[in-house]
């Protein structure tokens, strides 16, 4: 009797597969300001497992408190501007219309208000290319251009934490633990290495290295592994 794939069984509710959000410190997300706020105050810096940047906690002159991503070169007691100003320090948060062009930014709202959603790992940034009335084009980290409204709002800056990837993890066991923290996938076993009840394409034939052939149309979303279906098969007359 086979089993389901790990595709299949993710996503299920399971404790194997469920983030331990409970032990995360923040969702690092901006919060939704009802009043004018002019600047706020970097008053704490620390970290959160559930995301590869260091947080930054800031006291707005509201009171109100916030735990941020925080961007390249700050300090406690550093100033943050909300919204426009004569000076845009890093980590400021302005909304698009507010920004020149070139402008190194992170945490982008793809919906006015829903926090922040683009870029944001650590040592990534997008750029601001260009505006015209209704959006602004920004040049994602993987150097794809997308229109933003121009009410979205922004962090300015480049996310600490850039020579995260260049220390190596040296232990299996290491490595293990830190993608579990955060529920990724870890170690990618390739099909053809797998069991025959693990997988379509495994066996104990380790001259067979798989099962390559096309999958069904008709498949369901788990079984469409390997290669892709034809749009259509035969000579073509």
């Amino acid at each position: 009797m086979g089993k389901n794939l790990i595709q299949q069984a993710r996503g299920k509710g399971g404790p194997r597969y469920r983030a331990p959000s409970f032990n995360y410190l923040t969702n690092a997300k901006f919060v939704d300001f009802k009043e004018k706020i002019n600047n706020g105050k970097i008053i704490d810096l620390s970290k959160c497992i559930g995301h590869s940047a260091p947080m930054m906690h800031v006291l707005f002159d509201n009171g109100q408190k916030s735990i941020l991503i925080a961007p390249d070169g700050v300090r406690v007691g550093d100033l943050i501007n909300v919204g426009p100003a004569e000076e845009i320090r890093p980590g400021s948060i302005l909304q698009l219309k507010d920004l020149p062009e070139g402008t190194n930014i992170y945490n982008i709202e793809l919906n006015p208000g829903d926090g922040g959603r683009f870029c944001r790992t650590s040592g990534t940034f997008a750029k601001i290319l260009t505006k015209t009335n209704d959006f602004a084009i920004i040049e994602l980290p993987s150097k794809k251009q997308r229109n933003f409204d121009l009410k979205c709002r922004a962090a300015v800056g480049i996310i600490a934490g850039s020579g995260r990837v260049e220390k190596p993890i040296l232990k299996a066991g290491k490595k293990h633990h830190a993608m579990k923290a955060r529920n990724k996938r870890y170690p990618i076993i390739g099909a053809s290495s797998q069991n025959a009840v693990d997988h379509p394409f495994g066996n104990k034939r380790s001259a067979r290295k798989a099962k390559q052939k096309g999958v069904g149309h008709f498949a369901p979303p788990g079984r469409k592994v390997g290669k892709l279906w034809p749009r259509r098969t035969g000579r073509k007359k």
